[in-house]
This record gives C-alpha cells, structure tokens and sequence, in this order.
C-alpha cells in the first residue's frame, strides 16, 4: 500500500532549509530508528502494596505518576497500555494489593519551542489519525545536537499547526519512531494523542512489522540468519553504538537478514528488526565484518572488497560520489490502525541514489 504527494503547508511557517547543507554545518549527531531507548515514550512499574486499600486505578496511577493528567492516563487505558498483572483493564478497575500495574504512554511534551518551517513532506498516507511519511536521506527527524531547525518536528508543526496535539510545540509530538538523517524510508507519525499512544504501544512491544534495505560490504555467511548482540554506547567513541557479545553491557538487539542480491564485492541485504536499537542494522553489520557501504561512521567509506585494478577503484570512487551516505533505506512498514483496528502495511521503492549503484555494481559484475 502505496501512494505519493508531495505537500507544503501555508504561511506563515518558514521556509524550510536545505537539509544536507544544515546536517553538515551543524554536525549533527544521527540516531537510528530506536524503541525504549529513543526517548520516545515512558514506562512504568509498579508492585502494589499488602496494605494496599481498593482504589480505582486512574486514581492510583494520578497518585503514582508525577505530573500526569486524567486525559493521559484514560488514554493509556484506551490503548490498552496500562496493563495488571499482564492484562489489560479498565479505568473502573479497582487495584488490589500485589497487583503488578505496567503502564506505557508516549512523553508529554517539552518546553522546547518548535519553529513551523515550511518544508515539503513526502506523503505515503494519510487519515484523521495518522500520517505515513517518505523520509528523505538528509532529513533530522527531530531537533537536538546542534539541529534546532530543517527537520521533520519543524515540518510537522507547519503541516499539522490546526492539531492540538502539535499546538503545543512539543519536540517529539507525534512521534513514535525515528529512523537516522541519512536513512529513507517510512515513518509512522500519530495526529492526536490516543492514536500516539497506541502506536507507541505497538513500538514498544516490538509488534511492529519493519523491513530495511541495505547495501553492504562482502556476502554474509550465511546468506540469511539473525544477527544476536547486545548493543550499547561505545566505551571509546560516543557518536557510535557497538556490539557486546557477552552481554553484559547494552541491550538485547536482534537483526534478521538475508541477501537478496549478490554483487560479488558488495550485496543487497534485507532486512528485519526485531528490536529497535540505536544504530542497529549499522552496528551489527559492522560486528559480522559487513559494514554499510558508504557509511563512514562505521568503516565502511573505504574499499573493503574487491580488487587493486584502476577501473575498481574508480567504480568504487563512482558510487561513494553517487551515495554520498550509507546504504540504507527503511522499505516496509507494517502497523495496526489504532481506530480501526485494520492491519496496515507500507512499501517504499528504493530511492533513486540506492538504486543507481546497485545497478552500476550489476553491470559491473556482467561485464567482468
């Protein structure tokens, strides 16, 4: 399922900036699309006292949550998100003692002020509810680390201003996923608050149908199985996440794969998350000696295959100057509607940049 416009909202919003030139000036840091650790949505526990009086439980988690209001917690439990003893319930449900209450709700906002910008949203679909987005390579998602404006929240802001869910300026209105600036592809963004807490649900809980495309060094062996390694910030270089095998350290993360096309030197790789870490498909492949073609953050912006003839080298040189990014983009997306209840499924052409050097590696392998 899939169609394409190209949208810009009206003044008086900004004009939108030229991502690329922005991201570089700036040095952003990039974040890879991420689940619990994306600062996307909240979780909560609770084990409920032996002493512990009947009590309806919106009350309950009023006296519990700092700060929260009656409209999200009554969202929560519309989403089935606040769940007791692993079952969801009702507002009207009275807590027990020993309950064990799990709540998860996407963050309220923060007092950050969002400038509307003016910049065109590539629209795969789009309802009361919800809008599926075709991010470009080069676009922030959202502001941080030196990117205050250009991205995908100051868009947003623009677009949807006449929602109150994006009136009040929050950074992460909306949001329930986030893929990197140089990562295309899909991307899921709610219109009011209890579709944003039910889609953040469905992300927490991994439920979520995601498949990328990779360009990567080499030929996986085998050419398909499951990546398995924990994945956490590295000790020596912050801007990089990387993979503990022992598993003492990061989060469990788990990456299916299978080549899809073989170039010899390099192969197209698809790929299936069945977590959402940080820099996952990036780090894992740099873990099993398969870095990202062109993805300099991970090594794979020098020649790691092939042969020392002139004419390699330059096809090389050809493609890094064609995909001046790694080569990665996010092709399918499959979620639940959260006021229909219907299983909705996305799927992204590969863009021009990704295509063009894999078909230049094609004629390359033919002709040898």
């Amino acid at each position: 399922m899939l169609f394409e416009k190209v949208v810009a909202c009206a003044e008086p919003c900004l004009e939108g900036r030229n991502q690329m030139k922005n991201s570089k000036e700036t040095g952003e840091v990039d974040t890879e699309e991420t689940d619990e650790q994306s600062g996307l949505f909240e979780h909560f526990n609770f084990a409920v006292d032996k002493g512990q009086t009947l009590l309806r439980i919106d009350k309950f988690l009023s006296n519990r949550i700092e700060g929260i209001s009656r409209n999200r917690i009554q969202n929560a439990v519309d989403a089935d998100s606040v769940l007791v003893n692993g079952k969801p319930v009702k507002s009207s449900y009275r807590v027990k003692p020993l309950d064990v209450i799990s709540v998860v709700m996407p963050y309220p906002p923060r007092d950050t002020e969002i400038v509307p910008e003016n910049i065109p949203l590539n629209i795969a679909y789009e309802d009361d509810d919800l809008i599926v987005l075709n991010k470009e390579a080069g676009m922030v998602v959202h502001p941080g680390h030196g990117n205050f404006s250009g991205t995908l929240v100051n868009a947003l802001a623009c677009y949807l201003q006449d929602l109150p869910l994006y009136q009040a300026g929050g950074i992460r209105a909306g949001l329930v996923h986030r893929i990197d600036k140089n990562t295309s592809g899909l991307l899921v963004v709610a219109k009011n608050e209890l579709a944003h807490t039910k889609l953040a649900k469905q992300f927490f809980d991994h439920t979520t149908k995601r498949q990328y495309i990779a360009l990567v060094w080499g030929v996986p062996d085998p050419e398909s199985g499951a990546i398995v390694g924990n994945i956490g910030r590295s000790l020596q270089d912050r801007l990089k996440m990387t993979v503990f095998p022992d598993g003492e350290n990061g989060k469990p993360a788990i990456t299916h794969y299978s080549v899809v096309e073989n170039f010899g030197y390099v192969s197209a790789v698809e790929c299936r998350l069945e977590t959402g870490r940080t820099h996952q498909i990036r780090a894992h492949f740099q873990y099993i000696g398969h870095p990202l073609f062109n993805d300099e953050r991970y090594g794979g912006n020098v020649i790691l295959k092939g042969t020392t003839f002139a004419r390699y080298r330059q096809l090389v040189r050809n493609c890094f100057e064609m995909l001046p990014r790694h080569a990665l983009h996010a092709k399918t997306l499959g979620f639940v509607h959260p006021t229909t209840g219907k299983e909705m499924l996305f799927d992204s052409p590969l863009p021009d940049d990704m295509e063009l050097v894999m078909e230049k590696w094609r004629r390359y392998i033919e002709s040898r």
